[in-house]
Order: structure tokens, then C-alpha cells, then sequence
């Protein structure tokens, strides 16, 4: 079989992939096996292969096809997420380009389009991780939105809200303007920003007294229903029981006292807006305070707002400050930081709002998921340290508030029968609702045009905390064979920054809906960012085009520069110079396998001393690597696993195994020792295969022909055989000798070609059975055991071992004189002018300690040079 001179990745990879699926090596079926199971992370429908997708699908694969390899009956399911904010928007944006307002069209009319736009756009990153060699079961690909799937949702809150833990309620909740929807309390992202504090002065109703308040948003004001302060504060006890007046609107407001006010904030004064601010609406529920709400859903003013009504928030900032300076209730402005809370989706600054919503109580559902954790250890988080965060955010939980102001996604199954706030049933289908509606109000002549179901859709977190039971239809079928077969699955890759919304909640809910662990253990992935620290971002334009560079180093190159760096739990710097470095090591390993199937094999050569040895010494060097590599597996250190078979293959075999077993320049080699060679070359395709598929199954099928049972992708994984150490600690102290001749060869010019005799003083007293690999690699005569150094010869040290190169015929001994002699009289020159340097007083007792230690560091230098360089001439004299 001719192979060619190059890997051409792009014509592999397709090819490969192609045979995959062909074969339905990825797809899955219980059996009599043990499974292996992971489900994916379901990204975006609409969204397009990234950076932190490459990195965390990479690391899937890798487990998936090891998996694989040890017999295990390896499940990856993959699929997408609904997304509902995120693609809601999206479809709004190209309906407002065709002309199309939203509030025109019926509910019906907008999921159709957000359904056109699903299939138009959907499922394009599922093909783009094909390109990355993802061996998911794509026969068990699931959406969100998938039937089944939206079923399992509206069972699972129907059966929350009868267990009495889904509640409505009208709270301040988080309100995002731009996508018009609630928010849950880790949707939002806190930001430091610069801003103002503005101090306002209020008049005192029936008198000319005036008192001040801070505050950072002026165009509140128009919502102020009262000022409070603190009873304890002397310097407005003469404001008890008094009234204010709101500047602009001319709104009478009482004076309130609560303990609550911060003495040392701003004046010790405070506005109370209850309509606009948690902890204002405590106090306006404490005192029954009027709550007067200034904002349309779009954060601009309504009819509240006067003559501002229908501008934008941050414009009547800006115009009503400037109105109070006019009308002098404007004091002063001073700059002031402050975190304010941002849309983690639409980036918008989040608008505490008043509003009925749907909420999960969490205090008890998240005890079993605390414990798992924290206690028993039954779910592992990797790294470790991120147990802290899991334990802050679950012990400070709160309610969930679980429905969104959208119609992308499960529409929430409570039906309305009439105008009052508790006049609804919960059901999951409008006939179970309609039966329970006229058993609530005990009449039978409702009808199915009486209900009215409830508009909301339900935050896509509360579809996606189901998947791993869901994707195995658990819910809707609990003891269905699938679901008892693969759940709980094993392994779970994903990044930090979803610890809560996903990761916690599926615990949650796995202990609810099936009393067990969703998975034992998480490997949670770092952010990918640029060299220079700073996250991948479209914005800042460092996020490389992921399908670009798989066209550009092959998809093993781009899999193995991504993981080269990738330590658990900490941020990968991405250099495009690693995908650089794995395209090498593609070669390198194709390179190897031209030059084992180049040679020519002979049935009648004896094996070579020297290949007997390095044959020995590599089978136990790979046994020994593998050892360390399943520990590192073990632990999740995934990249660790990698270098340490990038180190066996480049260096152990590709350098020392592969150059002990050589041939003679157009020899041929033993029969034995072939066989061998490619055994062992197999093993290393094997341990490699997970990392980088399409190479190794490539190399694979040169080797020989190959049936489709015998594919790589469905070999054993090696056993881990015997390791000898005693020829791993001989094998490395020779390889130091070799390397000692090697750079003396590279020093003095010897070529490789020209062999040379050595001479050693055995002070180690190691045995002679490692000298056929010296000779080999060193290119050696013979070799002498003496007692004495060798006068005229070049010299270096192995511990306490002396190897000695005579140079007669092997160097011109006149030529080294002279070109030492020219070195010796430089260095001899440096010293002199660092020396003069040092002896100037002026210099000493003036230059910077750092300075004058570091010419003192180029004197040592230049001594031990000179010594060096005299040592040389005395000897070749």
C-alpha cells in the first residue's frame, strides 16, 4: 500500500467521518455492557461553533472515545437548547426588517416564524462539530422544544405547582427592557460603572425649610411617594411628622422614620420609591406606601413621567437634572462608582420592576443537592475549589422566579376562568384544565372557550435543568428501559459560569425526579481567551473563526493545540501557535509510520543487540506512561494525559526507539523487530485515538487492510503490562551519554557519518549491556573502560562517569587551536572591560544594587569561560 508522503487532513476527515457514520460506530442501544454516558451541553439552535464550544466538545470526545476503546457501550447525546431570549430577539430583529412589528401578530402567527427561523437556522453548530470529529449519537439528537421534551417540562411544573412549591406572586422582579422580560437573579450580571450622585433638594410643605437626598437616578423622582430617615438621626428629628414636596411633579410625600436609613450615605436622607427599587418597596410595604411605577416596559416613561412620557430612561436623566439645575433643586453632582446589574443576554441595564410572576420555592428542593455534593461526594466537581462557589450560591438561594414575558418556548399550563387573581387551574393539557376548572368553581356549563391560558413562556433553564432525564424520555415514562439504562449518566463537561443556572439545578432536579445523581462527576472547563488575558469576544474581534482554523491545521492539529494548554478549571491562552505545534505532531507521528513501512524486511537477519534492548526498554516506557496517564484521566487532568503522550511519541519513540531500531542506510531490518516496531506503533494509535481521531484511523488502515469490525475506532484500549524499571533507569542514563556525544559532535563539527571511539572511567560501575545502543546512536568504534583520563581528548560527565573522545582523526586539532585561541583572547577582552567596570568607585557606589550584581554575574561568566576554553587548548597541546 503506497503511502503518501503527506497527511492531507482535509481529505481524511471527510472520508473518516463519512466511514464513521456509515458503520453507526457512534450510535448506542442498551445492552448486556456497561454504559458510558454523556449528554452534551445543548448549545444554541441558532448559534455557530465558538471557541469555548471547540475546547468543551473536544474534551467530550476525548472521554467518549476512550470510553469507547475500553468496552465500554459509550452513549454522547447530542442537541440543542430553545433559547428563548436569545432566539426570541433574533426573530423579532428580522421581523422589524421586513416592516413587521411583534404586537401585530398573534401568538400563533410569531412561533411560526420563530419556527421558520429554528429550521431555517437551526442545527448548523451539530453539523459543525461533525467538522471537529464529534462521535455523538445523532440518532438521539433532542431540541428543547421537541414535543416529548416540552411535554416533560409541563408535567414536571404541573407537578411542582401540586406539591405546592410553584407559587404566583407579584414581586420586584428583574426587568429587562430590551427583550421585555423578567430576569432570574443569576441572569444578571453586576458591572462597576461610573456614574453620578446627584443631591436634590425636596421643599418642606407650610415652610421655607428645604431637605436634601442623594441619589443616582434623578428621573426616579416622579415615582417618590415618601423620604425616610433614620429616628435615630438628631439632625432631622425636626422633620418628624412633616411632609415634602416632589420637586417637578409637585407630589406631597410623608416624612417616614425607619432604622433601615445609612446614616453615612450621601445626606442620611433617603427618597423612598417603591416602584422602582427591592429595598424601597420593604419599606413602602412596611409603611403602606403609595407605589407609583414611571416605566413603560421598554424603560421609557409613561404618563407618570409628565412631560418626559415616552423617552428613553437615561435621556430624562440627562434632561431632568438639567431641568432640576434650572428650577435650583439641583445642589450638587458628584462622581460616584456603582455596580449596576446588566441582561447576561441582551446586555441591556436590568430595571427593577413590579410584577406578577411564577416562582419556584428552592429552600427545600435544594437540600439533597447540597448534600450530594458537599457531603457524600456522590456528584465530583473538577476542580475541587469551584465546591466553595456550588456552596455560597446554593446556601444564599432563593426563589426561582421561573416565567418569562415571551412566547418562544413551554407556554406556562395555567389556565385563567376569570378575573380574579386566584382564578385558575394548573393542568397540562386544556381538557384536564377545563374538567378541573368546573370542578374549582363547581359549574359545568364552562367551556373551553371560558379559560384563558396564561400568556408567559418558562425560562429555558427550566427545560434544560431536565435534559439528562428528559433525553431518555424519564419524565414523561419514568421506569421506561432507556432512562434505567443510561441515567444516571457519567460525566459531565462544562464551563464555571453556568454552576448554577444548569449544573446545580439538574442536580436538583435529578434527586426530585429520580432520587439519584444526574452524573458523578463534572469537569468544569475554563474560559478560552487571547494571549493577552482578555476573553473571546466578537466585539474585540480575537475570536478566531473555529471552522477556519480546522481548514487550517486539520481538525487533530486545532484539537490538540486547544488542549495543550487546558488545565482543568483555569482559562486557556489561546495561541493560534498551539494548533501550529498539534499540526506538527500530526506529521511527526505520520512521519513515523512512512518510515516504519518504508523498510524492507529480511526473515533471515539475526535481531540486532540493539533492538532487543530498545524493544524492551519502550514496552516498558509505554506501560509505565500509561500508568501515568490513567491517573491523570482520573483526575480529569485531560491535558496532562496529552503531554504525557506527546512525550512518549516525540521524544521516547519517534527519537530514541525509532533511531535504535533503524536499519542501515538501504539495509533491511529483522522480521522480528518489525513486527514489533508495529505493534508497539499500533499501541501508541490507540492511547492517541481519542485526541486525534482521523489521523490515527488513518495511520490505522495504512498499516494494513483493515475490516470494518476492525476499525480503530472499536479497538482495545492497551492493558497495562509490565514495567521494568531497572531497564527504564539503564535506558535513561545511556540516552544521557549519547547525548553528551551528540554535543560534543555539534560543538566540534564532527559529522555524524564519522565514527569515533569513546573511553569512559566507570566510577557508576555500569554494566556494559547497554553499550549496543551507545554504538548505535552515538555512531561509536568501540568502546574502552579505563582507569585514567586521556590526555588530548574532548571530555564530559554523567553523574560521576568521565567519557572521553580522543580527537586525533577526529577533528583538525590546528583548526580547533586557532579558533580557541580567537575565543580565549574575546573573553579575555570582556573580562577586562567588565573588571575596569567593577573597579571604578564612582560606579559601585552609585548604580542600582540590580546592576552591579548583574556585572558581577558577567565577570563569574567570563572566568569560567576563560578556565573552560584554557582547559580545551591544554588538552588539544
Amino acid at each position: 500500500m503506497s503511502i503518501p508522503a503527506k497527511f492531507e487532513a482535509h481529505k481524511v476527515e471527510g472520508k473518516w467521518y463519512d466511514y464513521w457514520m456509515k458503520h453507526n460506530y457512534f450510535h448506542s442501544e442498551p445492552d448486556e455492557r456497561e454504559p458510558y454516558t454523556i449528554v452534551i451541553p445543548p448549545p444554541n439552535v441558532t448559534g455557530v461553533l465558538h471557541m469555548g464550544h471547540m475546547l468543551n466538545n473536544t474534551i467530550q470526545d476525548v472521554l467518549i472515545r476512550r470510553a469507547r476503546l475500553k468496552g465500554y457501550n459509550a452513549c454522547w447525546v447530542p442537541g440543542t437548547d430553545h433559547a428563548s431570549i436569545a432566539t426570541e430577539a433574533k426573530v423579532v430583529n428580522k421581523l422589524k426588517g421586513q416592516g413587521i412589528d411583534k404586537n401585530d401578530l398573534t401568538r400563533d402567527e410569531f412561533l411560526k416564524h420563530a419556527w421558520d427561523w429554528t429550521h431555517e437556522h437551526g442545527g448548523i453548530i451539530l453539523e459543525q462539530l461533525k467538522k471537529l470529529g464529534c462521535s455523538c449519537d445523532w440518532e438521539r439528537t433532542k431540541f428543547t422544544m421537541d414535543d416529548d421534551m416540552s411535554a416533560s417540562v409541563i408535567k414536571v411544573f404541573v407537578d411542582l405547582y401540586n406539591k405546592g412549591l410553584i407559587y404566583r406572586g407579584y414581586r420586584m422582579v428583574n426587568w429587562d427592557p430590551e427583550a421585555k422580560t423578567t430576569l432570574s437573579d443569576e441572569e444578571v450580571i453586576y458591572e462597576e460603572k461610573q456614574g453620578n450622585l446627584y443631591y436634590l433638594s425636596y421643599d418642606i410643605e407650610g415652610s421655607n425649610e428645604k431637605v436634601t437626598i442623594a441619589t443616582t437616578r434623578p428621573e426616579t423622582i416622579l415615582g417618590d411617594t415618601a423620604i425616610c430617615i433614620n429616628p435615630n438621626d438628631e439632625r432631622y428629628s425636626h422633620l418628624k411628622g412633616k411632609k415634602a414636596i416632589v420637586p417637578i411633579c409637585d407630589r406631597v410625600i410623608p416624612i417616614i422614620e425607619d432604622e433601615y436609613v445609612d446614616v453615612e450615605f450621601g445626606t442620611g436622607c433617603l427618597k423612598v420609591t417603591p416602584a422602582h427599587d427591592e429595598n424601597d418597596k420593604v419599606l413602602g410595604d412596611k409603611h403602606k406606601l403609595e407605589v407609583v411605577d414611571i416605566f413603560n416596559e421598554d424603560a421609557t416613561l409613561n404618563g407618570y413621567g409628565l412631560h418626559y412620557e415616552g423617552k428613553d430612561r437615561f435621556v430624562v436623566r440627562k434632561e431632568i437634572s438639567k431641568e432640576l439645575e434650572e428650577k435650583g433643586y439641583l445642589v450638587k453632582v458628584e462622581q460616584h462608582t456603582n455596580k449596576v446589574g446588566t441582561s447576561e443576554r441582551t446586555k441591556a441595564v436590568i430595571e427593577p420592576r413590579l410584577s406578577d410572576q411564577w416562582f419556584l420555592k428552592m429552600e427545600e428542593l435544594v437540600k439533597p443537592a447540597l448534600k450530594a455534593v458537599l457531603e457524600d461526594e456522590e456528584v465530583k466537581l473538577f476542580p475541587k475549589k469551584f465546591e466553595n462557589t456550588y456552596r455560597h450560591w446554593m446556601e444564599n438561594i432563593r426563589d426561582w422566579n421561573i416565567s418569562r414575558q415571551l412566547w418562544w418556548g413551554q407556554q406556562i399550563p395555567a389556565y385563567y376562568y376569570g378575573p380574579g387573581k386566584e382564578d385558575f387551574v394548573v393542568a397540562e393539557t386544556p381538557e384536564d384544565a377545563l374538567a378541573l376548572a368546573k370542578k374549582k368553581t363547581n359549574n359545568d356549563e364552562l367551556t373551553a372557550a371560558d379559560l384563558k391560558q396564561d400568556p408567559d413562556a418558562l425560562d429555558t433553564w427550566f427545560s434544560s435543568w431536565l435534559w439528562p432525564i428528559s433525553v431518555f424520555g424519564g419524565i414523561m415514562e419514568p421506569e421506561n428501559k432507556e432512562v434505567q439504562y443510561y441515567y444516571p449518566t457519567n460525566d459531565l463537561v462544562t464551563g464555571p459560569d453556568i454552576l448554577f443556572f444548569w449544573v446545580a439545578r439538574m442536580i436538583i432536579a435529578g434527586y426530585e425526579y429520580r432520587d439519584t445523581k444526574p452524573f458523578t462527576n463534572v469537569y468544569l472547563t475554563g474560559l478560552v481567551r487571547d494571549k493577552q488575558r482578555r476573553k473571546m469576544s466578537k466585539q474585540l474581534g480575537n475570536s478566531p473563526d473555529a471552522l477556519k482554523l480546522i481548514e487550517k491545521f486539520g481538525a487533530d492539529g486545532v484539537r490538540v493545540g486547544l488542549l495543550m494548554s487546558s488545565a482543568a478549571g483555569n482559562d486557556l491562552m489561546f495561541d493560534e501557535a498551539l494548533c501550529d505545534q498539534g499540526k506538527n505532531f500530526t506529521n511527526k507521528i505520520w512521519n513515523a509510520l512512512k518510515l516504519i513501512k518504508g523498510w524492507e524486511t529480511n526473515d533471515s537477519i539475526e535481531q540486532p543487540e540493539s533492538a532487543r534492548i530498545a524493544l524492551s526498554w519502550y514496552e516498558s516506557k509505554f506501560n509505565k506512561t500509561l500508568v501515568e496517564i490513567e491517573d491523570h484521566f482520573s483526575k480529569y487532568r485531560i491535558s496532562d494525559a496529552l503531554m504525557a503522550m506527546y512525550r512518549l511519541v516525540w521524544t521516547d519513540f519517534c527519537s530514541w526507539f525509532l533511531e535504535s531500531i533503524k536499519p542501515a542506510y538501504q539495509q533491511p531490518i529483522d522480521k522480528k523487530t518489525y513486527e514489533e516496531a508495529i505493534r508497539l506503533f499500533e499501541a501508541n494509535l490507540k492511547i492517541l485515538h481519542p485526541f486525534m481521531p482521523f489521523l490515527t484511523e488513518e495511520a490505522w488502515h495504512q498499516i494494513e487492510n483493515r475490516t470494518s469490525e476492525e476499525a480503530l475506532i472499536v479497538a482495545s484500549w492497551p492493558e497495562i503490562g509490565q514495567i521494568d524499571e531497572d531497564v527504564l533507569s539503564k535506558f535513561d542514563f545511556t540516552s544521557e551519554v549519547v547525548s553528551g556525544i551528540r554535543s560534543i559532535r555539534k560543538k566540534k563539527n564532527i559529522p555524524n557519518k564519522d565514527s569515533i571511539s569513546l573511553s569512559l572511567i566507570n566510577n557508576e560501575n555500569v554494566g556494559k549491556e547497554m553499550d549496543a545502543i551507545i554504538t548505535k546512536l552515538g555512531n561509536v568504534s568501540a568502546i574502552s573502560y579505563v582507569e585514567e583520563k586521556l590526555d588530548g581528548a574532548l571530555s564530559f560527565r554523567v553523574k560521576s562517569n568521565e567519557y572521553f573522545i580522543p580527537m586525533e582523526g577526529a577533528i583538525d586539532v590546528e583548526a580547533e587551536v586557532a579558533k580557541l585561541t580567537e575565543e580565549l583572547k574575546y573573553n579575555e577582552g570582556f573580562l577586562k572591560s567588565v573588571q575596569k567596570k567593577l573597579s571604578n568607585e564612582r560606579f559601585v557606589n552609585n548604580a542600582p544594587e540590580q546592576v552591579i550584581a548583574k556585572e558581577r554575574q558577567k565577570e563569574a561568566d567570563a572566568l569560567a569561560k576563560i578556565s573552560t576554553i584554557k582547559e580545551s587548548l591544554s588538552a588539544l597541546k
